[in-house]
């Protein structure tokens, strides 16, 4: 096997492992806590609707939404998605991602500038992230190295918004944990519970730029060559 080709398959080995052990463990950890019964007895939503009332965000509407951890904000139109598992739900791992949701919403109320940086890159990183192939594949054929180092800089733009979403991630559910121990909705051990969660999800997000990482790094390995 040629040196090319054992670090490609080495790129994909650790592609892999890193995104599949990610979803794995987020899998494991959400499964565990999601049939721990949360002490509150809140649902899902009604956790969600208490902290965004708490911080003054009354008109954020929360939605059911299909899907397994598919849970978002959407700050264009101030609604809080929960997924199936967690509007319902009146466990630890459904408090603690919904109200890890409303955290993204505080964030947006109160101008958090890593939050306010990652919503003005996504035009740009919508572009990059669809172009960046498409420049590369042009200048393997036409064998361009402009092209080809363009393409790796669209590529690195891509890897910069996955950067910026890590501080608000953490962000959101450092703002999380501090609603649901402040407001006492959740005794120690359920707290920990929460906090596993919120830890595993975030580490999905640390795995991606990992990989995104370790692509460009090939890819700059490669056009050098």
């Amino acid at each position: 096997m040629s040196e090319s080709m054992l670090s490609y398959v080495l790129l994909i080995a650790v592609t892999l492992i890193l995104g599949f052990g990610t979803q794995a463990y987020i899998k494991h950890t959400y499964k565990k806590w999601s049939k721990v019964p949360i002490s509150s007895g809140l649902t899902g939503a009604q956790a969600a609707r208490k902290m965004l009332d708490e911080n003054g965000l009354a008109h954020v509407v929360i939605e059911p939404i299909a899907g397994e951890l598919t849970d978002h904000y959407n700050p264009k139109t101030n609604v809080v998605s929960l997924s199936e598992g967690v509007y319902d739900n009146k466990s630890v791992a459904a408090t603690a991602i919904a109200c890890h949701e409303c955290g993204h919403a505080v964030q947006h109320a109160r101008g958090f500038v890593p939050a306010r940086l990652r919503g003005a890159l996504v035009p740009a990183v919508n572009f990059a992230g669809t172009a960046w192939l498409f420049v590369f594949i042009g200048g393997l054929f036409l064998q361009m190295i402009g092209l080809i180092y363009a393409a790796i800089a669209l590529y690195a733009a891509t890897i910069i918004f996955q950067i910026v979403t890590l501080p608000v991630e953490f962000d959101a559910s450092g703002r999380a944990l501090a609603y649901v121990r402040n407001y006492g909705f959740l005794p120690a051990a359920e707290t920990g519970g929460a906090r596993s969660v919120l830890t595993s999800a975030a580490l999905t997000y640390v795995a991606a730029a990992l990989i995104s990482i370790i692509q460009l790094v090939y890819l700059l390995a490669r056009a050098r060559r």
